[in-house]
């Protein structure tokens, strides 16, 4: 497995024969994107789905699966690319190719994490990614309640307004990923900033830490 950090929330997956690139919102990079098998979006808020930029991706990767959460999936009725559009429920599972390069996309959650009272929840779904002989991953977008099952990779949501790094603790310490954490939902902070957080989560994540796979501006990396 090969996983590119194109900013903020949005991780390329390079896995079997495939593909995945998973949330590709305004404050990430990905213009230059091509031979995607699979575009994969948790929920509707532009951090994870660049309304402006998404047509332009998509016709960039015509033979990419694009699946969606369900309320995020009906914000794009008025799209140029709605009829390509797959809904990735909770709980449903989406095989892309086949053989020993297959892998697996299962969906996890229904809600996005509460924000405050004045902003409504909408819907989240996030997504494990399996193959055979290679690391599960799970992308949980924003929300931290998910149930996964054992995964070995845990993208960790770093800073949000819905979110402290408390709660960001508390999830990679339920969900005991076996191999590590790979930060995400890092836009919002500056450098000395999103390092401290990195600090707390990992010295804090586990019993004796959690390994930190920050893959900011590493490029594709082997995990």
């Amino acid at each position: 497995m090969q996983i590119t950090h194109l900013g903020h929330a949005c991780l390329l997956v390079e896995v079997g024969d495939q593909r995945i690139l998973i949330d590709p919102g305004s404050f990430s990079s990905f213009e230059d994107v091509d031979g995607l098998t699979a575009v994969v979006v948790t929920h509707q808020h532009a951090d994870h789905l660049d309304p402006e930029r998404g047509g332009a991706l998509l016709a960039a990767n015509p033979e990419a699966r694009v699946l969606m959460e369900a309320e995020t999936a009906a914000t794009v009725a008025d799209s140029g690319y709605a009829d390509r559009v797959e809904v990735l429920g909770a709980g449903s599972t989406v095989e892309l190719g086949s053989g020993e390069g297959a892998v697996t996309l299962t969906g996890v959650g229904e809600r996005h994490a509460d924000n405050h009272p004045y902003v409504p929840r909408v819907g989240n779904t996030g997504v494990v990614v399996r193959a055979a002989g290679e690391p599960v991953l799970y992308h949980p977008g924003d929300a931290l309640d998910g149930e996964p099952g054992e995964v070995d990779l845990l993208a960790v949501p770093v800073s949000a307004p819905w979110g402290k790094v408390a709660e960001a603790i508390a999830f990679v310490r339920r969900l005991a990923p076996a191999r590590g954490i790979v930060p995400i939902h890092d836009g919002l902070l500056n450098d000395r900033g999103r390092a401290m957080y990195l600090t707390h989560i990992g010295d804090f994540g586990a019993e004796g830490g959690v390994e930190v796979l920050d893959l900011r501006g590493a490029g594709a990396t082997t995990v």
